[in-house]
């Protein structure tokens, strides 16, 4: 390849497909943000639901940016070079900092990952699923990095902005990338494959989450099939699909690929049963594959996170692991993503799990609150996106609550629906509280807990009840 490290010419060329021979300007590194440009960067200037980047070109380049893309005049005398018209031979770029203009800069950012991507010969693992993905992408890439040097997105860059500028992220020394893809509508998978050229696709399962936008679970499980669709034909892809899940199980007809399945069915090439959880010691089972059987310890807690573990070893076996390494590497697993566990001054354990919130992650949780020891408290939000699945979707959590927890407090409008369905459930009224506001919450907290307590805190990002943990928790 022509270099080891992103260019300007680089960037010239995926967006021009011509080479420029006078330029080897490098970019350190790509970002949306201004807040996160370091010296030599490059600020795609996008427009979001409340800000505009072009408005930050400036502050990038204070903090050391060379390069900024841009699709609309902005107000700055750095230079701007016009990517719309032809360069001139022997065009000469100016000294950084200056901008490229381009037709559209998020167009501009997905040609450039693609264009990076080709450049390099890597294993890559696509992830895509309602439930899940991260704590997926983070094991394999856990269990993968013990061989390998790998890649991942960060946080929920799963997105058109997002894994395009983990890819952007390549370098030579990598030989593996584990990327979680999320999906809103029918074909956001297939263009995020575009992109990164999965040989390996993991489907977790197949939930209500964005139901709104895509109707039906069935039209959901076509859209996460894009990825299986994806796969180079076998051997050189192969598609991780749940056994346990019907939809997700369906899949094996929609690919090329080789197919491995997991699941807790004694049929699935990858099962697991004996599965014991240890509260927050994590869980102990026993995973089969072919004639062999392994007795299994990972400090990932709750029972679902079986699931997430035959995930991980299913990929790891595809991407040649031993046995050895992956019993190994599950014992020092650390990905317990987005459940944290805290503690509040009265001594109560606090689970908190306010990413956000489907009724398949739900349930999941409150199954894992039900594993534990002491009195235990739900404080749950509403649910987004739900579609025509809102109604049954509150009424399953609302139920499971009933079944598991001594009190629920539920937080805000959507969330009554919950405790509606919990008190037809059978749990008593005095257990049951509906409060509007997170300072509310934090004060009957504050002043009912007693060492011993479990609370479970779950809801929709956007009602932010991660403030009500933050209120709560101590510093340990």
């Amino acid at each position: 390849m022509e270099s080891s490290v992103l260019t300007l010419a680089d960037l010239v060329e995926a967006i021009k497909g011509i080479r420029p021979d006078n330029t080897n300007l490098p970019v350190s590194e790509a970002v949306v943000d201004s807040r996160q440009a370091i010296p030599a960067s490059l600020f795609i200037a996008t427009a979001g639901e409340k800000t505009d980047g072009h408005a930050f070109v400036q502050a990038a380049f204070n903090k050391g940016a060379h390069l900024a893309l841009i699709d609309k005049e902005i107000q700055s005398d750095i230079p701007v070079v016009d990517l719309r018209s032809p360069l001139t031979p022997g065009f000469v770029f100016p000294e950084p900092p200056f901008a490229l203009m381009v037709d559209n800069t998020i167009a501009a950012l997905q040609q450039a990952a693609a264009f990076w991507r080709s450049k390099f010969n890597l294993h890559v693992i696509g992830i895509t699923g309602s439930v899940g993905k991260s704590t997926t992408k983070e094991l394999t890439s856990e269990l993968l990095g013990q061989r390998f040097h790998t890649l991942k997105n960060q946080g929920n860059y799963n997105n058109e902005i997002g894994l395009p500028l983990t890819l952007l992220q390549l370098s030579p020394a990598h030989q593996c990338a584990v990327l979680e893809m999320g999906f809103y509508q029918p074909g956001d998978i297939e263009f995020l494959c575009n992109m990164a050229k999965p040989q390996v696709g993991i489907v977790t399962n197949i939930g209500t989450v964005h139901a709104s936008r895509s109707k039906t679970q069935k039209a959901i499980a076509q859209g996460k099939s894009e990825l299986v669709q994806a796969l180079p034909a076998s051997p050189e892809g192969t598609a991780i699909l749940n056994l346990d899940d019907p939809l997700v199980a369906a899949m094996a007809s929609q690919t090329s690929a080789n197919v491995l399945c997991y699941g807790l069915n004694p049929q699935a090439d990858l099962w697991a049963d004996q599965i014991e959880s240890h509260g927050l010691d994590g869980i102990r089972f026993r995973i089969h594959s072919g004639h062999e059987s392994f007795n299994m310890h990972a400090p990932l807690i709750g029972s679902h996170s079986v699931h997430t573990i035959l995930r991980a070893v299913a990929a790891a076996l595809v991407e040649g692991l031993s046995w050895g390494e992956i019993v190994l590497g599950l014992q020092q697993a650390s990905s317990q993503l987005r459940l944290l566990v805290a503690h509040t001054r009265q001594g109560a354990l606090l689970l908190d799990d306010t990413y956000n919130a489907s009724p398949e992650s739900m349930l999941a949780a409150l199954n894992l609150l039900a594993e534990l020891p002491g009195r235990k408290i739900a404080v749950l939000g509403g649910m987004n996106e739900l579609g025509q699945y809102e109604a049954i979707g509150h009424q399953k959590v609302g139920v499971r609550v009933a079944e598991v927890a001594d009190q629920l407090i539920t937080y805000q409008q959507n969330a009554k629906m919950i405790s509606t369905a919990a008190l037809q459930a059978g749990l008593s009224s005095s257990a049951v509280v509906n409060l509007e506001d997170s300072e509310s919450v934090v004060s009957l907290l504050d002043s009912s807990l007693t060492r011993g307590d479990v609370v479970l805190i779950k809801g929709a990002h956007g009602l932010r009840m991660d403030k009500i943990v933050q209120a709560l928790e101590i510093e340990e």
